[in-house]
């Protein structure tokens, strides 16, 4: 019997760290080594974590499913760019995060780019994405094959 209980737990705690979060990375120079080492795609999630509505319905219908958790862990490094209005940052974030802004000319959030380990872009998604996570991962999945 306590084998029994034991594998049970086993198997609940293997299948939490399976459907995890992804890890989020806030720098995107690392994020890019990574993704060469790795040979995966970067993706660039700018958001307003802490004001914007379709910002933390894309969190919810996209980021926090099983499905794209799996899609990330396999193909993806993941790099979270938040202008929030009510916490705060430090300063070399905001900093870097302004900087990011310019350079991708963000104009709403939320806005996603998906790139290639060298900083090419393959993909775009401006505002809320249709077909939820199903939809963006059939996006992605066409970006990876360029």
């Amino acid at each position: 019997m306590k084998k029994w209980i034991f594998c049970a737990i086993a198997l609940t705690c293997a299948a939490q760290v399976a459907f995890a979060d992804p890890q989020w990375l806030t720098d995107v120079p690392k994020a890019e080594a990574q993704a060469k080492k790795e040979n995966k795609l970067v993706l660039l999630d700018f958001t307003g974590s802490d004001w914007c509505v379709w910002c933390k319905k894309l969190d919810e219908d996209v980021f926090a499913k099983p499905d794209f958790q799996r899609y990330a862990s396999t193909n993806l490094v993941l790099v979270q760019l938040d202008y929030p209005q009510r916490k705060a940052q430090p300063a070399a974030l905001k900093a870097a995060n302004e900087a990011l802004q310019i350079k991708f000319n963000i104009e709403g959030f939320p806005t996603l780019y998906l790139l290639k380990p060298d900083g090419s872009v393959v993909w775009k998604q401006v505002g809320y994405p249709e077909g939820g996570v199903t939809g963006v991962l059939a996006e992605m999945d066409k970006a990876r094959k360029k």
